[in-house]
């Protein structure tokens, strides 16, 4: 099962990912230990010089270990078939211990290694590098993360076994059941839609208004990653339902598969790139009157800000034609 071609992409392109990173590393700690702008020693130029490569090379790395979630995602929702009871991703992440913390390790290092992509393209812009220590910084918490996802990720694909029966999406995400899934399911439809627009509300006025006064981007990053969180735990409790006109299937991963035409992949990359673009402006924020980084920090921070309102306000679309041409009522 290991030689299925999305696994050996997968699992080629996190070592290759892995490798890139622990190379970068090795160069972050000399640079946080040598690194002086004022200096034009031979140790100074030689650093200059090498961390446009590094940076170059990392972009693609990141590139890929965002791409990678969706890809993960994709092939456990493609292998389902293999494995009795499985009728999506949920049942073939469930096989074993390695599935769903595999996929939460992707989400979290996707937010991080998007924050890390915005720090860079904000730093390589200034001539004096003033965020060359955070984000070098940042990227020695980010790289044990990441080593660890590709382990479990091994761990995970390497304990595949067609003969393992396992649990379907209906049953993980029953009412009945216990655990984490379980309660997200069983959240009050009214108040947690009414949570979902009205934090989407909140954080669309803000963000609006940071995108024309430049205040206000630290309330507007919070409210980014509230909106994230609401809009996950909503679709799980209420969104999917409307989405498969039935009152008691909360699986957030059949929206993923043809039936349902992929809608699945469009809102979760939109409230993917939404809380990134957010978080990226609150991440920006200590820094926007760092030297070169009063002209360079105000004009990305607002491109980010209306990235993020935008992908946003299409979650909000597509769930509400969904709600309004769906046959099944819950309100």
């Amino acid at each position: 099962m290991i030689l299925h071609p999305a696994i050996l992409a997968l699992l080629s392109g996190s070592l290759i990912t892995g490798f890139i990173l622990l190379c970068a590393m090795v160069f972050s700690v000399r640079v946080l230990a040598r690194w002086d702008i004022t200096s034009g020693s031979e140790c100074q130029l030689i650093l200059e010089r090498r961390t446009y490569l590094i940076s170059t090379i990392l972009n693609y790395a990141f590139a890929f270990q965002i791409f990678s979630l969706f890809l993960y995602i994709y092939t456990a929702d493609n292998l389902h078939g293999l494995f009795t009871g499985a009728m999506c991703a949920a049942g073939s992440l469930h096989v074993n211990g390695y599935g769903y913390p595999v996929l939460l390790l992707k989400i979290v290092n996707l937010m991080f290694a998007g924050t890390w992509l915005i720090l860079n393209y904000a730093d390589v812009r200034g001539h004096d590098y003033p965020l060359i220590r955070i984000k070098y910084s940042l990227l020695l918490f980010l790289v044990p993360c990441v080593l660890l996802e590709t382990v479990l990720q091994f761990l995970y694909f390497g304990s595949l076994h067609p003969d393992v029966i396992t649990s379907c999406c209906g049953s993980l995400f029953s009412l009945e059941r216990s655990g984490i899934a379980a309660e997200i399911a069983g959240l009050p439809f009214r108040p947690t839609m009414f949570a979902l627009y009205g934090v989407m509300s909140v954080t669309i006025f803000c963000g609006y208004y940071f995108y024309l006064r430049g205040k206000g981007g630290l309330l507007f990053s919070f409210l980014s990653i509230l909106s994230f969180v609401v809009a996950i735990a909503s679709l799980i409790s209420f969104v999917c339902l409307y989405f498969y006109d039935l009152p008691s299937h909360h699986c957030p991963f059949c929206i993923l598969q043809k039936e349902y035409h992929y809608v699945g992949y469009l809102l979760y990359g939109t409230i993917l790139g939404g809380g990134v673009g957010g978080l990226g402006v609150g991440a920006l924020m200590p820094f926007k009157g760092r030297g070169s980084m009063a002209r360079i920090i105000p004009p990305l921070q607002r491109r980010l800000a209306a990235v993020s309102l935008s992908l946003y306000i299409v979650f909000i679309i597509v769930v509400s034609l969904r709600i309004w041409i769906s046959s099944l009522k819950l309100i």
